[in-house]
Order: structure tokens, then sequence, then C-alpha cells
């Protein structure tokens, strides 16, 4: 279990980054269009559906990590009628249903990815360089996976303490 968790931590240092990363960049982007806007009668063309795809990946990178830090949606009126013990009973269970969810949305966008790659969607150029919409949206797969991934981590820290509170 400590390994996952260790695992879990590594990964949400590079997505604490990633996300300083891409919000410090839409910061910058969005104020230089503004100013090219404002004062000199001109833009970026291709910068608008960049910030827009960023937005993507700034939700399901902050969707992760919410739900390592177990601040994902969450309806808990039953559970606040509940015995401790039972209350861990209905986090599992909560938390391997959000990881059923969580897989079937992520086989769901691998198939959208694929239908993507054979679309060959551009949705700009950059200088003769396209970017592809899958280039931007392959963090769709990516964010369900990592949720799937910190749902089973919660599911089996609930069950271990589960099994603790089961033996006192």
């Amino acid at each position: 279990m400590t390994f996952l968790l260790r695992i879990s931590k590594y990964i949400s240092y590079a997505e604490k980054f990633i996300l300083i990363l891409i919000l410090s960049l839409m910061v910058l982007l969005s104020f230089l269009q503004v100013i090219l806007r404002n004062f000199f009668d001109t833009g970026i063309l291709w910068l608008d559906p960049f910030l827009r795809h960023l937005v993507l990946w700034i939700a399901f990178l902050g969707a992760s990590l919410a739900t390592q830090n177990d601040k994902h949606i969450n309806i808990d009126i039953l559970s606040r009628f509940l015995s401790q013990k039972n209350k861990h009973i209905s986090k599992i269970i909560n938390q391997i249903f959000a990881a059923v969810v969580a897989l079937l949305l992520f086989y769901a966008s691998v198939k959208f990815i694929f239908d993507e790659l054979d679309a060959q969607t551009t949705i700009f150029t950059i200088s003769s360089f396209e970017i592809k919409s899958y280039h931007m949206q392959i963090i769709i797969p990516v964010g369900f996976a990592l949720m799937f991934f910190r749902f089973i981590i919660s599911a089996i820290n609930n069950f271990v303490i589960f099994s603790e509170i089961r033996k006192k």
C-alpha cells in the first residue's frame, strides 16, 4: 500500500508542477492577447483555441488532485448517520463505484481519441506545424486513468482502516 501511495505522491508533484506551468502560461498569453488586441489592433490567431484546450488540461489535472485529496464530488448525507465502521464500508462502496465510472469514461475517452486520430482534425497551425485535436485532448483519458488509480488507492486505504477497526 505504501508503494501505491508513494507513486500517487510523485504523480501529484508532477501534476502540481504542470498545473502551475499551464496556469502561468495561460495568464501570460491571455495578457499578451489583450495587449495586442487593445493597443495594436491585432492578435495571435491560434491563441484562443490553445487557451480553451489548456482549460481542459487544468480541469482534468485538478480533478485528479481533488480525487487524491478526497475532495472530489461526494454525496455524504447517508454517511452522517452511520457508525464509524459503516462509514468506511460506505466510502469503500462509493470509491469502487467511482472507480468503475472513471474506468468506463477512460474507455470511452480512448475511443474518442482514436476517432480524433482518424479524423486528423487540426485545431490550429503555428508556423507550418499543425496541432491536431488529439494532441490537446490526450489529457482526457490520462485524467480518467489518474482518477481511477486514485479512487482505487482510496478504496484500498479505507479497506485497511475498516479492517483495523473491525479487529478492535
